[in-house]
């Protein structure tokens, strides 16, 4: 009888307001205890175990009661016999107290992009990462683009390096009329962005860009940004404020699901500008929704779009303007862009992805 697979999984990356790593986090706490063959899968967060990961998604959580790693440690250390366990650190860094492990390093952007980050996640990253790297039997990434870079920056053997994909979250919902009235907007009357606001998203561009639209288009088709607000975006706020004073931006922070579901239901286009990604989920959960998609000329988010998402250099915000108009205005784009996107939507599959993980732990394991 084949001896069960048995995981601990980090979940520092789980908060309230989820990104796309806490995302990606979430969706292995709920499908890899699933997995056939799996046994005990624990969880971790910092140096305390956690009994429900789930409730870290709440705002009232308190620390586990449970106790702290260090006297499991001893535990392990005086049983006769261990099964096997992974550790998995699913947000580039395994616990220190970890000897071994899987890491998923979702980006190098804090090696290729340092001043698109606050000083202190740069330094924070230097000091952390090499230990993770030295003592990773394995390392997952989000796309082929960045398994090049780990390969090609960080000298990691070829075999130790795997590409698994994101998959799809949000259900697609109906449009909701009533939900976009409350914001002040109209189904199919709003250019939309989703994304933490930070340098490398390139937003300040897209801002840019929509100013120089035709005052009439930019009436009738406002742009709505969405997310929370992130790092040195200073100069980035003061354009919100100008095209929230003249009518033609509507700012939310971030948003729950649900609305979310609206918002990508009910937008004419999806924007996401963004210089540099490890996977990209809010273009692919646009086109989920059927939304018309456009993304900037990052390698990853060329490759995981397939040719379904008009690709622009935002860093042109003349040409950025012209494709702008032409994407809001031309319907048999759009109707051929929704049903392109549904396709290649449909080919991420969270099941995949975890299966595809838990395949990985089952070699590591049988090292």
């Amino acid at each position: 009888m084949t001896e069960p697979l048995n995981v601990t999984l980090s979940v520092d990356a789980l908060s309230p307001r989820l990104t796309g790593i806490g995302r990606y986090c979430l969706e292995l706490v709920r499908g890899v205890p699933i997995v056939p063959g799996v046994g005990d899968v624990h969880f971790v967060r910092g140096a305390h175990w956690v009994d429900d990961p789930e409730a870290l998604l709440t705002d009232d959580w308190a620390s586990p009661k449970r106790g702290r790693i260090g006297r499991w440690l001893e535990r392990r250390r005086n049983q006769r016999r261990q099964r096997r366990s992974v550790v998995h650190g699913p947000n580039f860094f395994l616990p220190d107290w970890a000897e071994r492990g899987v890491i998923t390093v979702h980006d190098l952007s804090v090696l290729l992009y340092p001043e698109t980050h606050p000083a202190e996640r740069v330094r924070d990253f230097e000091r952390r990462f090499q230990s993770s790297l030295d003592r990773a039997a394995e390392i997952i990434t989000d796309s082929e683009a960045v398994r090049g870079e780990i390969l090609s920056m960080l000298g990691v053997p070829a075999e130790q390096v795997k590409a698994i994909p994101l998959g799809v979250s949000l259900a697609a919902v109906e449009a909701d009329p009533l939900a976009l009235q409350r914001l002040g907007l109209s189904h199919r009357g709003f250019c939309l962005c989703v994304s933490t606001f930070e340098p490398r998203k390139r937003i300040d561009c897209l801002v840019r860009a929509y100013a120089l639209l035709d005052p009439a288009l930019r009436k009738a088709v406002p742009l709505v940004l969405a997310g929370a607000s992130g790092w040195r975006n200073e100069a980035l706020n003061g354009l919100i404020e100008t095209g929230v004073a003249q009518g033609w931006v509507n700012r939310l922070d971030f948003v729950p699901d649900a609305l979310l579901g609206a918002l990508y239901a009910g937008a004419r286009l999806f924007v996401y500008p963004s210089r540099y990604e490890g996977f990209g989920l809010p273009p692919i959960e646009a086109m989920h929704h059927g939304i018309p998609t456009m993304v900037g000329d990052a390698a990853t988010l060329i490759e995981v779009t397939k040719g379904a998402a008009r690709v622009v250099d935002a860093d042109d915000v003349e040409a950025f303007t012209d494709q702008l108009a032409d994407a809001l205005e031309d319907s048999l784009w759009q109707a051929a862009a929704a049903e392109a996107g549904r396709t290649v939507a449909a080919s991420y599959r969270w099941q995949d992805s975890v299966e595809a993980t838990v395949a990985v732990y089952r070699h590591v394991a049988g090292r």
